[in-house]
């Protein structure tokens, strides 16, 4: 996919070098942007090998609403978490608890019965917002609404966080009967991060077009912090030299986003060049 490699070239050229949190310098570079028309096919690199089914099963983990790994681990045998889960499998309130149980405080009143008058109380109860859903709502409602939004992002919680949300917010738009995605992301491992992230996110988009009844239109990535750890430049280079192959398709069955499963998800004529192994900074 020629987006992604411009992506990794203009990192490259225009990147500076930084030390970070892992130990492992990156070069980075401020404000990288791309985006893919989704109707031409399902933007899965074809340039290395990219685990499809890590991907998808990503994305299901995601819309389970759960603060820990152990249907990815346990269940699906998919160990792209395990690095940042303690012991027991805990994240904390990382995407899926942010996606679906996003947790706030409202107001409530509260009675008390008396003898001479009624006394109210009120109080603030502990509540959780599904933001997948009401989207979903929205997009059926309202679809031209600027507000489709669903953010991963809670200064609260980010204590409580095994890793704080890199891909932390997405946003829906219609035109022409065909159903966008804008994703906004603080920071970006390019080598690793962005073809998951960009696979990702395509799928789940694709997957609530059909749940609305929208066409596939544009994904479109805006990265802040750009970046390529140094022990991954020679992998990147050797990416560089291939040449991208024919997106494959990505067939997704008629159903809820919520009722979707692995075997839901039918890649096809998906004709990749042999992975690259990129070790991961933690």
């Amino acid at each position: 996919m020629k987006q992604y490699l411009n992506l990794v070239e203009s990192v490259l050229e225009n990147g500076v070098r930084k030390p970070n949190r892992t130990g492992t310098d990156t070069i980075s570079s401020f404000s990288e942007f791309y985006k893919v028309d989704l109707s031409e096919g399902f933007p899965l690199l074809t340039t290395k090998k990219v685990y499809f089914r890590s991907v998808i099963l990503e994305l299901l983990w995601y819309l389970r609403g759960e603060d820990h790994i152990r249907w990815l681990r346990d269940e699906k045998d998919c160990h792209i978490w395990d690095a940042w889960a303690d012991e027991d499998g805990h994240v904390g309130p990382i995407y899926p608890v942010l996606w679906r149980r996003f947790p706030y405080h409202d107001e409530e009143e509260i009675r008390f019965e008396g003898d001479a008058s009624h006394i109210c109380k009120t109080v603030l109860i502990n509540k959780e917002f599904d933001q997948v859903q009401r989207a979903i709502d929205m997009l059926k409602e309202s679809p031209h609404s600027r507000r489709i939004v669903v953010s991963a992002w809670h200064p609260g919680l980010l204590k409580q966080m095994a890793l704080p949300p890199c891909h932390l917010m997405y946003i829906f738009n219609v035109a022409n009967g065909k159903l966008n995605c804008h994703l906004t992301q603080r920071s970006g491992d390019i080598a690793l991060g962005i073809p998951f992230n960009l696979a990702c996110y395509s799928a789940l988009t694709m997957a609530i077009a059909n749940e609305v009844g929208l066409e596939y239109g544009t994904f479109a990535h805006t990265i802040v912090d750009a970046h390529i750890y140094e022990n991954h430049v020679e992998g990147l280079k050797e990416q560089l030299s291939r040449e991208p192959r024919a997106l494959p398709q990505l067939k997704i069955a008629d159903k809820p986003v919520d009722d979707l499963e692995f075997e839901d998800f039918t890649l096809e004529d998906y004709d990749p060049h042999p992975p690259i192994t990129f070790e991961v900074a933690v």
